[in-house]
């Protein structure tokens, strides 16, 4: 049984602790790059616990706990508090909400007097190592870099690291040349003092270099470091197998291409240089080789990350293009959910397929963004929910069904939610009145995320509460952020903009927004165990005109935002009475638009179902 394979590989773990020498170990979702979405090499953590999401860690000591516990734990968000009880065996790990319970204490309540805790340093943070280092310190216990992961070492099936090749990203859908981009950083090291940066966050390589691959799902990255230098060379640190004679011609000259195993290397050979780490993504283990080298790393941000959260010209145009494209394969299949679906023999799992082949449809679809969140009646009301084989649910009438989904295009990357309301007969025709309150209400806060508009230097954090307000009316909210920045055929959350509560427990919510940055908008209201609502577009931010103010005025520039995604929102969810006259006035206006990009995509049926959805208020 799966529960007794994963208690065996725990019990093996175990054993190999005791062969090192060691007390306890973590076990973090990471890889050697700080990726979000981690290739099947990776995933140590489901690996050795079952646990599917996305973010999350493991504290595994030798033998049981000091206080009688399991001597093991999961650590969570609020995202995972029902997936990791699904997923994760009770009898053999403590289940800790993060931030209530923090690792470092647990570990120092949990394991005895002088205890050695390992770590990998090459999939960990160094803030995470100091932090949990100095806590554990305090204890007379003792935080240690292993010199082989003990859980590759029990990993007897562990997958390889992906050999395929990396691919060129053109200037076409690029919008700059990899010169002009290693330049601007070259500028940039100067300028601060540096002699060199070390670029570890695959995402930031291939915007840098214009290069992609499918080493990762989800997100169309080639596994490398790179290291660049103030005088505008690089060096790339690749597979061999990856790099193409067509690639060698794409770099160029000025960058070198060295063996990903070389890397290591190359950072214990800059001794007396000043090197620019970013402390998100440049794992422990870089801090500790520049050191051991006799360099100077200095913790600053990835040099790439502004400049590629900016999009140019050509990247926006690209979005523009995607999303069409990718707005009627949506609405394809919502038409297929209004006619289809209510047969009561569809399930989350069909629905998804029946969304990827829509997709495919185009010819132009490279991958999804993410994993396909569909979610039926109680699955809806988890956020960050993924259906397998034994989690799918059929898909009843007279309930509400939330999809969440987007696709990789070469142009660009969407993601998108739309709410439905699966119709029946009788009662289970239309959604409840309770169901169109909390509907309409998140349709409020998504409008007043769309239409705001707020001087140049706000931050993302401070829109937050215009998403809020009309559920914190009635006493509501939602446990996630608003909106999240998404790349060019790259990641779907991209840094460093962010629309969440400024609570520190999302990053990136006091970084100012810029004209050219894309984000989500994407408020929310879930009911546990009964439904989840969701709205969600991608939104451009943009210059916008104000009386007073604007361009060069005493009032300063002003910004807002401009819609990208174009997909009926569910009419028969909405609430009419609880909108106001301009709100009604975007709805009919969205909706115009809706009709004026998706009908020339689309024909019979599905025409005719879109002008319907697409109706004024």
């Amino acid at each position: 049984m799966l529960m007794q394979t994963h208690e065996a590989r725990l019990d093996s773990l175990r054993q190999e602790l005791q062969r090192q020498g060691l007390d306890g170990f973590v076990v973090p979702i990471s890889d050697e790059h700080m990726s979000e979405y981690i290739g099947s090499y990776a995933q140590r953590l489901s690996w050795l616990t079952g646990f599917g999401g996305s973010a999350g860690s493991a504290v595994v000591l030798r033998k049981d706990s000091s206080k009688g516990g399991k001597g093991a734990a999961m650590f969570i968000d609020g995202r995972y508090t029902i997936q990791v009880r699904d997923q994760v065996d009770e009898r053999l790990y403590d289940y800790c909400l993060v931030p209530d319970v923090e690792m470092g204490r647990w570990i120092a309540e949990n394991a005895g007097a002088g205890a050695k805790i390992g770590y990998d340093a090459w999939l960990h943070t160094k803030g995470w190592a100091d932090r949990i280092g100095k806590a554990l310190t305090k204890k007379g216990m003792s935080l240690v870099p292993v010199e082989q992961n003990p859980v590759d070492a029990v990993w007897e099936d562990q997958p390889q690291p992906s050999s395929a090749p990396a691919t060129i990203h053109v200037d076409e859908h690029s919008g700059r040349s990899s010169a002009d981009k290693r330049t601007e950083v070259a500028n940039w090291l100067k300028e601060e003092g540096y002699d060199a940066a070390v670029i570890p966050a695959l995402d930031s390589i291939a915007w840098l270099l214009n290069i992609r691959g499918t080493d990762v799902e989800r997100t169309p990255v080639a596994l490398s470091y790179v290291i660049a230098h103030a005088d505008g060379t690089a060096e790339l640190f690749v597979a061999p197998e990856k790099i193409t004679p067509e690639l060698t011609q794409h770099l160029g000259n000025a960058v070198t291409v060295r063996q990903r195993d070389a890397f290591e290397g190359a950072l214990a050979d800059m001794k007396g240089k000043t090197v620019s780490v970013d402390p998100d993504y440049g794992v422990a283990g870089i801090y500790q080789a520049l050191e051991a080298a006799g360099a100077k790393p200095v913790a600053d941000r990835d040099p790439t990350i502004l400049p590629k959260a900016i999009k140019n010209p050509v990247e926006v145009q690209g979005h523009r293009d995607a999303q069409a494209r990718d707005g009627a394969a949506v609405t394809k299949f919502l038409h297929w959910l209004a006619t289809e679906a209510t047969s009561g023999k569809e399930t989350e799992l069909s629905a998804a397929a029946k969304l990827r082949a829509f997709r495919d449809e185009t010819g132009l679809l490279r991958d999804q963004s993410f994993d396909t969140i569909s979610a039926a009646g109680p699955h809806a009301a988890i956020p960050h929910y993924r259906v397998d084989e034994e989690s799918s649910l059929t898909i009843e009438q007279g309930s509400v069904f939330l999809c969440d989904s987007g696709g990789q295009y070469l142009d660009g990357t969407t993601d998108i939610t739309r709410t439905v309301w699966i119709s029946g007969a009788g009662e289970k025709a239309k959604p409840t009145a309770e169901v169109r309150d909390r509907f309409t209400r998140v349709l409020k806060g998504h409008i007043a995320i769309d239409r705001a508009v707020f001087p140049q230097g706000t931050a993302g954090g401070e829109l937050d509460g215009f998403a809020r307000q009309f559920l914190w009316q009635v006493g509501l909210d939602y446990g996630h952020g608003t909106g999240h920045g998404v790349g060019s055929f790259l990641g779907v959350h991209e840094g460093p903009q962010r629309i969440a509560k400024m609570t520190g427990s999302y990053p990136g919510t006091g970084q100012e927004l810029h004209e050219g940055m894309i984000l989500s908008n994407e408020p929310g209201y879930y009911k546990g165990g009964e439904y989840g609502i969701r709205i969600e577009n991608l939104i451009l931010t943009v210059a916008r005109e104000v009386d007073g103010a604007g361009f060069g005025t005493d009032g300063g520039r002003f910004l807002g935002f401009d819609t990208l995604t174009f997909v009926p929102i569910a009419r028969d969810m909405v609430e009419a009475s609880l909108l106001t006259e301009d709100e009604k006035a975007w709805w009919n206006d969205y909706h115009a638009r809706c009709r004026e990009i998706l009908a020339p995509q689309l024909s019979g049926d599905v025409l005719a179902w879109m002008e319907d959805a697409c109706k004024p208020l």
